[in-house]
């Protein structure tokens, strides 16, 4: 599903224009960000699931075409583990 399908079938539950859910959803994506990069960054939606910011440690690694080792950079990500509600209906 692409961002335009999430915005047509939004605006079509809650009975609003397309501008209206585009917003919505807009907010919604702005607000996770934004929680996300505080130090300890983390969305919790009972049900549905946690959007969590962890610390990946510098490691070494391999280039895939030559072999030749590499170092890969410490770096923040973003881990997501699914709620009940979301792993029953999968």
């Amino acid at each position: 599903m692409t961002k335009a399908e999430l915005i047509d079938q939004i605006a079509e539950d809650a009975e609003i224009n397309k501008v209206q859910a585009k917003r919505a959803l807009d907010s919604f994506m702005d607000s996770v960000i934004s929680a996300l990069k505080r130090k300890d960054g983390k969305v919790t939606l009972v049900g549905f699931g946690t959007f969590s910011k962890i610390r990946r440690k510098a490691r070494k690694g391999r280039n895939p075409q030559t072999g030749a080792p590499i170092k890969i950079k410490a770096c923040n990500v973003v881990k997501f583990r699914p709620g009940k509600r979301l792993k029953d209906a999968i």
